[in-house]
């Protein structure tokens, strides 16, 4: 948990540790002195993410911890479980070359642990992460001794998407360095199952965990070329060719954005469309692609760096909110509309977007600093006490006492 306050007492912490003066952090950052100057002095409370990620970049830290996004998952896990036991499993020394993995408890068989993986992999995308962290770990374990018995494709497979996993989770939980590991590992699992696809998909996850870490070109680099490698022919290849190609050109798009590369962004979403017209709807390696999924990603990158709230909302019109498949797929995609209407002036529609998805996934919104932020300005411009933002406010760990 965290106060609106928080932020303007970390900002001047870390300018002074840096031994900068206003005027140097507002120059570096290339925002106003005044902005910097409100925050510290906690007549402002909030800033646009693009502002927060500016600060922090200038700041040489994370933006999760600028912000203060929460790194602990909402409940406790049995013993043997949680983020602590994550970090241990994909941080094994065990697992290193040369080192050697004792474990000497009997592995499941490949098929059961096969539907373990599937499983964890439901309960991520449902945004169940105090559960998952909990069974995570022993999956890890697991599949470590699976594939040291049984050194087939498909359970070296299988442990690449038990990593991609950790990655994810990692990422959302604010730790992107555990995040990185286990993509390393994903990429020697995806070797020794010899997929380039997986090891494409892995590329996508470390593209969105170099995008986290506000490494926006290197992010960008990274998924372009894989895409570039894997370009499909788009009347002969196989549908989860075309949505791992897919997948990569969407994870490209944002850092693009970011970058205010928006026509170039805008370019990469409009192949990405071609590729899944021609793919359907499709289901693989951990994650999904399809038309919808598409078109939520153009709300998304009108709103990652452009700053274009009109275009997200006309580009919402185009997306079938039914057909998005995964809840937190769902819940992140309203997140933007609700963002899009409240810099269009509708505030009262983006409370109630928020709200809406609070009630479907009220563990995943503590960790989107999308849905914190907004809320600051929210409080910030609240012209008389509104009960039901306050209430909100106070379970996202935003200060209600503005």
């Amino acid at each position: 948990m965290h106060d609106g306050s928080d932020i303007g007492t970390r900002v001047r912490a870390l300018r002074e540790f840096r031994d900068l003066t206003q005027e140097a952090l507002a120059e570096r950052a290339g925002v106003s002195v005044d902005t910097v100057r409100k925050l510290e002095q906690g007549t402002r409370t909030s800033a646009r993410n693009t502002t927060l990620r500016s600060l922090a970049g200038a700041l040489d830290v994370q933006l999760e911890r600028l912000v203060g996004t929460p790194t602990v998952t909402q409940r406790l896990s049995e013993p043997g479980g949680g983020l602590l036991a994550l970090r241990d499993a994909i941080q094994d020394p065990g697992g290193l070359p040369g080192l050697g993995d004792h474990d000497l408890e009997d592995p499941p068989a490949p098929p059961e642990w096969a539907v373990q993986v599937e499983a964890a992999t439901d309960l991520y995308w449902a945004g169940a992460y105090s559960e998952l962290a909990g069974v995570l770990p022993l999956l890890l374990r697991d599949g470590r001794a699976v594939s040291r018995d049984h050194d087939t494709a498909p359970v070296w497979r299988g442990l690449a998407l038990a990593y991609q996993l950790a990655a994810s989770l990692s990422t959302q939980a604010g730790h992107p360095d555990w995040a990185y590991t286990a993509v390393e590992r994903q990429l020697t699992a995806a070797g020794r199952a010899s997929d380039p696809l997986m090891a494409g998909m892995a590329v996508s996850t470390l593209s969105w965990v170099l995008l986290r870490q506000g490494r926006w070109d290197q992010a960008q680099a990274v998924a372009e070329r894989r895409a570039d490698e894997l370009e499909p022919s788009l009347r002969r290849a196989a549908p989860d060719h075309l949505a791992v190609y897919g997948n990569l050109l969407l994870a490209a798009a944002t850092p693009a954005a970011r970058r205010d590369q928006y026509d170039d962004a805008m370019q990469m979403l409009t192949v990405a469309e071609a590729a899944a017209i021609r793919s359907g709807p499709v289901r693989a390696y951990g994650s999904a692609f399809s038309v919808t999924d598409v078109r939520t990603q153009r709300v998304h990158i009108a709103l990652s760096g452009a700053g274009l709230p009109d275009r997200a909302l006309t580009a919402a019109t185009d997306v079938d909110v039914a057909s998005i498949t995964r809840p937190v797929h769902s819940a992140s995609y309203r997140l933007d509309v609700a963002q899009a209407r409240y810099q269009t002036g509708d505030a009262a529609g983006a409370l109630a977007g928020i709200l809406d998805v609070e009630a479907d996934q009220p563990e995943w919104i503590r960790y989107q600093t999308l849905a914190t932020s907004t809320v600051r300005d929210m409080l910030e411009a609240e012209r008389r006490r509104n009960t039901t933002l306050r209430g909100l406010a106070a379970r996202l760990g935003v200060d209600p006492t503005l």
